[in-house]
């Protein structure tokens, strides 16, 4: 058995997408399954997980909310990112057929995004919890008219078959995760490009948003994403999460830091980590 620290925590069941990012990032860890974000984070905090694996957006869905929400105060660093193709595989019990079917069990979301081929074999969705959750009790039901739509993970781990691959209408569809650290470890600003990761708050002063993204452009610091989210239940209380490329050490990044700061009544970096490979892609 692996030693605690030596895990790295998860939201979502065995076999979920996450699983399968966290095997794909960090095959040299013992994935954790979580039942939530709060205790995916909690079990770094507390140390019986090294890491914690987090998708932060969609490529069809957009940003995944908790996770913004949960990351700044969470005490935890960014310290690396990755992209994480989603292909959808219908799967059943073995022995059963395609054309026998009746059912296609998964996450509502999972099930938006296969129609065309659910409409086309004429299977009627039904709507799980999650996409791993489905595929396990579709492996316990061993209903050969009732299939999950799942990662092909799920399918290994369950014993299920796996009638139909990449069913997913479109191609594109990929999720970025974060990884999380307890210890801060930042990117080497000479060590190729880097992504650096804040929140900050502005003044309440007229056109103080403007004039805090100011220093960005006229330092050429390409924005690759910015986020607004309402904070405690106050519409005049607004935070915003940030991504920029390039490091705190880099003379322009530095000085729009600096000029952000004027305009905030918060800042705080919570990531400087290396940029993917397959983020230009």
């Amino acid at each position: 058995m692996s030693k605690p620290i030596d895990r790295i925590a998860f939201q979502g069941e065995l076999g979920a997408y996450s699983h399968q990012a966290c095997v794909d990032a960090h095959p040299e860890m013992e994935p954790t399954p979580c039942k939530t974000f709060e205790e995916a984070i909690a079990a770094v905090k507390e140390g019986s997980a090294r890491y914690a694996m987090l998708p932060v957006e969609n490529s069809l869905y957009g940003r995944v909310a908790d996770v913004h929400h949960l990351l700044p105060e969470s005490g935890l660093h960014l310290i690396a990112e990755h992209f994480h193709p989603v292909r959808l595989q219908l799967m059943a019990p073995k022995g059963a057929k395609l054309d026998k079917l009746a059912t296609a069990q998964s996450h509502a979301v999972a099930l938006g995004q296969c129609r065309k081929f659910l409409g086309q074999h004429k299977l009627t969705a039904v709507v799980g919890a999650d996409t791993a959750g489905s595929a396990k009790e579709i492996a316990q039901a061993a209903d050969q008219t009732r299939a999950a739509i799942a990662s092909r993970l799920a399918a290994e781990i369950y014993g299920l078959e796996i009638l139909a691959e990449n069913i997913e209408d479109a191609s594109h569809n990929t999720t970025r995760f974060l990884t999380a650290s307890r210890r801060k470890l930042e990117a080497d600003p000479h060590d190729g490009p880097a992504i650096t990761t804040f929140v900050f708050r502005v003044r309440n002063i007229p056109a103080a948003l403007y004039k805090a993204m100011g220093g960005f452009a006229t330092n050429g610091v390409n924005m690759v994403k910015l986020e607004s989210y309402m904070l405690d239940g106050e519409f005049t209380a607004t935070q915003f999460y940030a991504d920029i490329e390039g490091h705190p050490d880099d003379p322009a990044v530095a000085r729009a830091l600096e000029e952000l700061g004027f305009f905030c009544s918060r800042l705080k970096i919570i990531g400087v980590y290396p940029a993917a490979p397959d983020r230009k892609r």
